[in-house]
């Protein structure tokens, strides 16, 4: 009779089931190494045995044991899984340094008291001790903890909370939950029933004798990778719509300063209507009125009362020739910015078809420089995921390996620049223009290299608005000639020395930096 029911979780009898059917595959199996997919997941790898090279010899056999509260289950793994390459949790370093080894073999799996738990017992350990891995698969409350053969708890997958804190903490002795037992009878639930919703599972070169794990594997293993899939696009496309935003902020820009440097030519001519007449320009003035020998007619020239009239003549000089500077190599810089602006929008596109995994869209990304690489940090003990402390900076790392600070935010700039960058430090930031704080960490080095120096400053283009100009002014200068004025508004400080580097962009350095490598 076939179920008309869905399968949403696995219950007690379903476990059951699912036991019978991994003692029987992975009996006399040889554990051969053991991996993390965080958060909440783990892979377990199986072989016939190991050659004299210490080789697995025969299939593998891949045994995924999940915590997820998405869909908590465990299952023989037919679908190819790829490998986590980024830190790994306490739990996994314990387990994986306890239980693999050349004899380590999966003995017996319990079920005590017929709870939706289940007990992984393994033997011939490189300690020669017994272990084992209880599962304990109930809902939102899942979790992994690994015990000694006494089932004295010597780790937990994930920090344990509420009710659940005081039963599974570490040195306690496992014990069954004091809730019901969770049993449904057999005749209305078995797994093989639901086996029309699971479609054929994956050609696998050694062919994989676990049709139930397949069940599992298809429809709560599907679903659980449905949610993950929506919540990592969602993250995904607010990442991408941040840099949509800048991008899109980078073209006004461009036209702000096009439109600005359409008036340098006023910009001089009233240069030089003010060095005519300096003589007759009193101090503290806030304004002069004069013939205008271009135009025609009388021409108002606003002037700043702080300063004396040489200095306001000085600054309508500086200001011609900063406009200039500001339309050479234009043309260029907008069409890299409305180049870039076009790929953010394609891979936004991609990134909102459900059919396709995010992940994929995201590393498409990160390696067509159009995302920066999610930085990892390891675990905490105790937990898989964990809360860890922000800094309000980013870490990169130089030539050398020396270790560039880049500022998150206006309010990050000032901790970096003032609590994270010592007297020495060097810090950087691009001219005549916003952008993030950057700081090589000398940490007792007297200079920078010159590669690590223009490693630096090409991080210090990338982090702001000049990001897609060929070529820009960057100011250098010792963290302690960095100055915070009082009251001033969050990102600005002042210099009392350091110089101006010229930099040219390097697409190929920029690179090397985002990626680590």
């Amino acid at each position: 009779m076939t179920n008309d029911k869905e399968l949403d979780a696995l219950s007690a009898g379903h476990l059951a089931e699912i036991a019978a059917e991994l003692t029987a595959y992975f009996a006399e199996c040889v554990l051969v190494d053991l991996a993390t997919l965080p958060p909440c997941d783990m892979l377990l790898v199986f072989a016939d045995g190991l050659d004299e090279e210490q080789k697995p010899t025969g299939p593998i056999r891949r045994l995924r044991i999940s915590a997820s509260p998405d869909a908590p289950r465990l299952h023989v793994q037919h679908a190819p899984v790829e490998r986590h390459k980024g830190p790994v949790g306490p739990f996994c370093q314990r387990t994986h340094q306890e239980l693999v080894g050349p004899k380590t073999r999966l003995a017996r799996i319990d079920q005590p008291q017929g709870e939706r738990v289940l007990r992984l017992n393994f033997k011939g350990t490189p300690s020669g001790k017994t272990f084992g891995l209880l599962v304990e698969l109930f809902g939102r409350r899942a979790n992994l903890a690994f015990v000694d053969g006494n089932d004295a708890i010597l780790a937990m997958l994930s920090e344990p909370t509420g009710k659940s804190a005081e039963r599974l903490a570490v040195g306690k002795t496992w014990e069954a939950p004091p809730f019901g037992t969770g049993v449904a009878p057999k005749e209305s639930s078995l797994l093989s029933s639901f086996a029309h919703l699971a479609g054929e599972p994956p050609e696998r070169k050694y062919p994989v004798n676990a049709p139930l794990s397949w069940i599992v594997e298809s429809i709560l293993g599907g679903a659980a990778d449905g949610q993950r899939w929506a919540r990592e696009r969602r993250d995904l496309l607010r990442r991408l719509d941040r840099r949509i935003k800048r991008a899109q902020n980078a073209v006004k820009g461009l036209d702000a300063r096009r439109t600005a440097a359409a008036t340098a030519e006023r910009v001089r001519m009233d240069g030089d209507l003010l060095k005519s007449a300096l003589q007759t320009c009193k101090r503290g003035a806030t304004e002069i009125e004069l013939e205008d020998w271009f135009e025609g007619g009388m021409r108002k020239i606003v002037l700043d009362p702080a300063r004396t009239p040489k200095q306001n003549l000085e600054h309508l000089y500086s200001r011609y020739k900063k406009l200039l500077r500001g339309v050479a190599g234009m043309e260029e810089e907008e069409t890299r910015a409305a180049s870039k602006l076009e790929g953010l929008a394609r891979i936004r596109e991609r990134a909102a078809d459900e059919d396709i995994d995010p992940a994929i869209v995201e590393r498409e990304a990160v390696a067509a420089g159009e995302l920066d690489a999610a930085q990892e940090v390891a675990p905490k003990a105790g937990r898989e995921k964990a809360k860890v402390a922000r800094l309000p900076y980013r870490v990169f790392h130089g030539n050398s390996g020396v270790e560039i600070r880049v500022g998150r935010t206006a309010r990050d700039n000032d901790d970096l620049s003032i609590h994270h960058c010592r007297g020495n430090d060097l810090w950087l930031h691009t001219a005549d223009s916003p952008g993030s704080h950057v700081v090589i960490a000398l940490a007792g080095a007297k200079d920078a290299s010159e590669e690590d120096l223009l490693d630096a400053a090409c991080l210090a283009l990338h982090f702001s608005p000049l990001r897609d100009a060929g070529k820009a002014n960057i100011h250098i200068a010792r963290g302690k000639e960095v100055h915070k004025p009082r009251g001033s508004k969050p990102g600005l400080v002042t210099l009392s020395g350091g110089r101006t580097m010229r930099l040219r962009r390097d697409d190929q350095r920029l690179q090397r930096l985002l990626k680590g490598t």
